[in-house]
Parts: structure tokens; sequence; C-alpha cells
């Protein structure tokens, strides 16, 4: 029996969401979403279309898709979509399956424990153009995860990406420096990251882009002689990166389809699939294009007369997450979620940078409510909540996904619906 208080590191785990630091994530370019206002309920600015929360139509899991479970975990936090990915040395045989790997849209490259290989398998690392062996500081909303970048054959449905650097996370690896260990709490373990990975498949093409090639960034990417790391400036071909750019086919995005949920489930199951419009099963339709910026990857949402002009579409949120006084924060120690006295019918406009502008509607309930009533329940469509995200951001996190495809297109890649990036539902 799960309680709420349970919940308390729910969030400060599991939210792993588009980088807002310095580090930025994509390649060249600058842009900034629209800011026209709009309020909830009956919008009185730019309409859009509706778009309601209805199931996607079932497809066969084909070669280019791989099933994707939202269960307990690894830690029994709901709204978490996992799958399971294979690591081989590259150019062998020698392979390791890791189940459980958070899918997660708001970020981008690979990561996986140290503690989840065999250590006979000897993952070559990473060395930059000046011979340093590269190590990363991961930074997310609340955190950090630490250790070295390495090269790996990754496998995922019948697609491959060879010699892809991933990150190794291993709290033991070298001298942990100052300037990392002062981002938050540590995410070096399975049971604080909540997973036994992730998968980040974002619309950029590697985690940190353009700006660590510019120059050294505190926080990011080092170079380790022994057991001393410093900060060091990174070309993009050495940095972490989303491996669905580097498929040989199949390689311009990815969709993640999963059913409606209706106030809780056990578990769902749903697909990742990649490629749009690549595939009969990865046709973009008629989904609604949102261009994000180009920097950033984020979009502007409109909610209640507030413009959150940092908005991000994120599976590896567990909640939708923004802040509002329009509702009450639970009690401390759940202040991570909403507590409205009822259940609240929302609705807000989404804009892209492209112009499209979507209506969406939406429902938040009392989070201590739903632990009650939901208890042992891994999938709750209604949480939402304020925790750690500004005035400017957001966060439209894993119930945004139920009963629906919802696609993101990778940078500088061609797809139906216009070069990425963007995103789409």
């Amino acid at each position: 029996m799960r309680e709420i208080s349970s919940w308390r590191t729910l969030l400060s785990a599991a939210l792993f969401a588009l980088l807002v630091s310095a580090c930025g994530g994509g390649g060249g370019g600058s842009g900034g979403a629209s800011t026209t206002a709009n309020s909830s309920g009956s919008n009185s600015g730019p309409s859009g279309p509706t778009v309601t929360n209805t199931s996607p139509a079932p497809q066969v899991l084909a070669a280019n898709a791989v099933r994707v479970t939202v269960d307990s975990g690894v830690s029994n936090v709901p709204n978490m979509p996992f799958v399971s990915i294979t690591l081989c040395v590259p150019g062998t045989s020698e392979c390791q399956t890791i189940d459980h790997v958070l899918v997660d849209t708001g970020s981008w490259g690979v990561r996986v424990f140290a503690s989840q290989l065999p250590a006979s398998m000897k993952l070559p690392q990473q060395k930059d153009a000046a011979g340093n062996l590269v190590a990363e500081c991961m930074q997310f909303f609340d955190g950090y995860t630490w250790g070295s970048v390495r090269l790996a054959d990754l496998q995922i449905a019948g697609e491959k990406a060879a010699s892809l650097p991933i990150q190794v996370i291993d709290p033991g690896y070298a001298a942990l420096p100052a300037d990392c260990a002062s981002l938050g709490a540590s995410r070096n373990t399975p049971a604080t990251l909540q997973a036994n990975g992730i998968l980040g498949i974002g619309v950029f093409k590697h985690d940190c882009g353009a700006a660590c090639v510019q120059q050294a960034l505190a926080g990011t990417y080092y170079g380790c002689q022994g057991v001393a790391c410093a900060s060091i400036p990174l070309a993009e071909e050495f940095q972490v990166a989303n491996p669905v750019p580097y498929f040989a086919t199949d390689n311009n995005g990815s969709i993640l389809s999963l059913p409606t949920v209706s106030g809780g489930a056990a578990s769902v199951s749903g697909q990742l699939v990649f490629g749009i419009g690549t595939q009969s099963n990865n046709a973009l339709g008629s989904a609604q294009v949102i261009g994000v910026s180009p920097s950033n990857g984020t979009f502007t949402t409109v909610q209640n007369g507030t413009t959150y002009s940092h908005s991000i579409m994120d599976s590896g949120s567990t909640g939708l997450f923004f802040q509002t006084t329009a509702m009450t924060a639970c009690p401390s120690p759940n202040s991570a979620y909403y507590c409205p006295a009822s259940t609240q019918q929302l609705s807000a406009l989404i804009q892209g940078v492209n112009g499209t502008t979507s209506a969406v509607n939406f429902t938040v309930g009392n989070a201590a409510s739903i632990a009650q009533t939901y208890n042992g329940d891994a999938a709750l469509p209604l949480l939402a909540g304020p925790a750690f995200v500004t005035s400017t951001i957001f966060d439209w996190g894993l119930p945004f996904f139920y009963g629906r495809n919802v696609y993101a297109a990778v940078e500088q890649q061609a797809t139906p619906g216009g070069t990425g990036p963007y995103v789409a539902y």
C-alpha cells in the first residue's frame, strides 16, 4: 500500500525535464515563443482546434516499435513510462539488456548505471580531440547524474545506433567535481533516479549542443586524467547523443502512444514508434505540429490568463507542472502536487513558434484523494503540481500523453510536417 507520504520523492527523482540551464540543448539558432494572452475556461484570445484525450488507433508492434509500459517500476513511482534497451560493446555480440529505462521526450541522450552492466563488459571511453577521457555531469531540475561517457552499440526494437556516446552513471568514477556536486541532489543510483536509466529522445541530437562547443561550461563536460577532472568544451560529435537520428532508418523522430486512462490503472501498455512518415505505422496524419524554439525546445502555453513562455512536452515528468494561484498545493511534505477542493476541469492554449495554436482540455485532481482511491496504481492521469518549475514553465508531463500519439521531431531532420524541431499530437 502506497501512502501519499511516499510521494515525497516522486517529483524529486522523476521530473526529468528539458534542461533550462545554460547548457541548453539544440543546434544553432534562436527564437522565442509567442506570448499572446488567453485564459482558461472560455478562451477569449486566438482559438485553435480543441484536442481531447481520446485513445490513439491501435498499432501493430512493428520492427520500428517497442513496447512501453507504465508500471510500478523501480520504486513504485507512478506515471513513469519504461522500455528495455540493449547495449553492446561496439562491433561485438557482447551485450546487456537493461529493463525499466525511462522514456524521456524532455531530454536527449542515453544514460544507464554502471551497476546495470556486467563488470566484464568494457565499453570504450569517449575521448575528445585532445585525447581527454570524457565525463559528464548531467543537470536536471533538482539534481544531477555523474559518470563517464562511453561508446556503445544501442539496439531497441529493430533499430540500431552504432558507437553511440552514452553516459554511464557511476558515483565512484574519478573525483566528483565540486561544481557538479553543488547542483542539487545526487541521482546516481537507480533508487534515487527511480529508473535503471534514461532514454532521452527529445527534439535535439545532443544533450548540450553548440553551447558546449563554444566554451567549457561548469557542471557539464569534463576531461579526466586519473581521478582529477576539469571542465572542457566538447564538440557535438563527442557529446552524449539522442539515438534516434543515428539510426540507419526511421531517424527523424519518434511517437509515444499510450492508451486513455480514467482515474487510475495498475499499469498500462503502449508503444514507442521510431520515425515520422517513414513507415505505415508512423504517419503524421492530422496531428497538429507545434514548432519549438531551435535553441531550447520550448513553446508557449497560456492558461487562466498566465503566459508560460518556456513550455515543454515531457514524458519524463510524472505530472503536469505549472505555477498557479488558482489551486492549493498539498500540505507538506507532499507540496509537489496540487490538492484542489474538487476536481478541476481546465483548458489552455498551446502556441508554437510556427504560429500554430491548439486548445487543450485537461483535468487536475486532488493528489491526496488520488493516492487513497488509487493506491498501488501506476497510471494516474490527474496529477499536477508546482514542483521545481518557475513562473515561465509549463511542463506537459505524462498525464498529457495518455490517450494520444505524441510526436517529437528531431532538429535538422526532414519530416512530413517540416524540418524539426517540433512536437505534434
